[in-house]
């Protein structure tokens, strides 16, 4: 009996064995052996049949499976693998046709939710996170600290610095706490009456999860246990001259203090870093800013000077940290009605930011990072 695969024994093919397989081909045998060829052409010799193989077979090669010389026709058909074609890479590509499928699909039949606020989850997670991680993981590369702060679950108000000229910042913490969170919260913003009532932008804000800044609405959200995100320097801090980056404007009069105090929950600080630079306010044209019916028109080193291009934001590298909770349960019940004592918390609340903000300041590396 000849061995049909001899490259897979343990010793060379004797002369012996070649002629009697050359004997038995002679008498009408289908005996075939291929002789062993040299270490220096094996390399080429190999490649050339499985390139025969492979044509052979429709582009998969077909080979002997190791230990199955005894076992006749037992072959295992391996499929080529391309550079980014890996096991499992192919489908993820329908399961993601699926689910945009699934979305157009329940957008025209309206068999979507939204609450009481006009938020629709689905459409957030869908259009807006994933369009704002472009600017997130690629543009801002934003470093998040704290996310354990978080509360994991019921309510909670995360107050934030506010900087950048326009609100970035405010849509770049909304995707920091969505990616960071165990459980992918969302934080519902509160807006200011501005946002709401620009075309298209304010019924965009409605469906991904911003109300407006008033206190019926911060309580009502807060009870029904959600992650509140508010931005109390408003437009003072978001509009403030660039010599004033990273100092804490005035907390209005405190109401998201009283807002956390009436229901309960935790307060969260955030200290956001890097925002301040994207657009460095160098002046204000406030004739043309009453004239649009905004709070300020600003003039920065590229903007209007360079038209649309100006309004590109600068790639500097940002920080968002998450403070140790302050908490409201353990204060009276009627705490929330005593200016001084909302007073006294604003101020803790406000210079924990303002500590949180320099000690970042002081850790970062660069303006634009590494």
């Amino acid at each position: 009996m000849v061995d049909r695969n001899p490259v897979s024994g343990s010793g060379p093919t004797s002369a012996t064995s070649v002629r009697d397989a050359r004997d038995e081909a002679q008498d009408g045998q289908s005996a075939q052996v291929i002789p062993l060829r040299s270490a220096e052409r094996g390399g080429s010799q190999r490649r050339r049949h499985a390139a025969e193989a492979v044509e052979q077979y429709g582009g998969a090669a077909v080979v002997n499976l190791p230990g199955s010389a005894d076992v006749p026709g037992q072959r295992v058909r391996v499929e080529p693998t391309l550079p980014g074609h890996e096991a499992g890479a192919d489908e993820a590509v329908p399961e993601a046709v699926a689910k945009a499928l699934d979305f157009v699909r329940g957008r025209l039949t309206g068999e979507y939710d939204i609450d009481e606020f006009g938020f629709d989850p689905e459409l957030t997670e869908t259009m807006l996170l994933p369009a704002l991680r472009m600017l997130y993981d690629k543009w801002f590369r934003v470093e998040v600290h704290g996310a354990e702060n978080l509360p994991i679950g019921g309510g909670g108000l995360v107050v934030c610095n506010h900087s950048g000229t326009i609100p970035l910042d405010a849509l770049m913490t909304m995707v920091a706490v969505h990616d960071n969170h165990p459980k992918q919260r969302h934080l519902r913003l509160l807006g200011a009456d501005l946002l709401f009532r620009l075309p298209f932008v304010g019924m965009l804000a409605r469906k991904t999860g911003h109300t407006l800044a008033c206190h019926p609405d911060a309580e009502r959200l807060l009870r029904g246990g959600e992650l509140v995100g508010v931005f109390p320097e408003g437009y003072k801090g978001i509009g403030k001259p660039f010599s004033a980056r990273y100092k804490l404007q005035r907390f209005g009069r405190g109401g998201f203090i009283s807002a956390a105090l009436r229901t309960g929950v935790p307060i969260i600080p955030c200290a956001i870093v890097g925002a301040e630079e994207i657009y460095p306010k160098l002046g204000d044209i406030k004739p043309l800013a009453r004239l649009l019916g905004l709070p300020y028109f600003p003039v920065t080193p590229f903007f209007p000077l360079l038209g649309p291009l100006g309004a590109v934001p600068l790639p500097t590298k940002w920080h968002i940290e998450f403070g140790e909770p302050v908490r409201t349960d353990l204060e009276d019940g009627d705490a929330w009605d005593d200016p001084m004592r909302v007073l006294s918390l604003t101020d803790r609340v406000r210079e924990s930011m303002q500590q949180l903000l320099y000690e970042r300041l002081a850790q970062r590396g660069g303006v634009f990072g590494n």
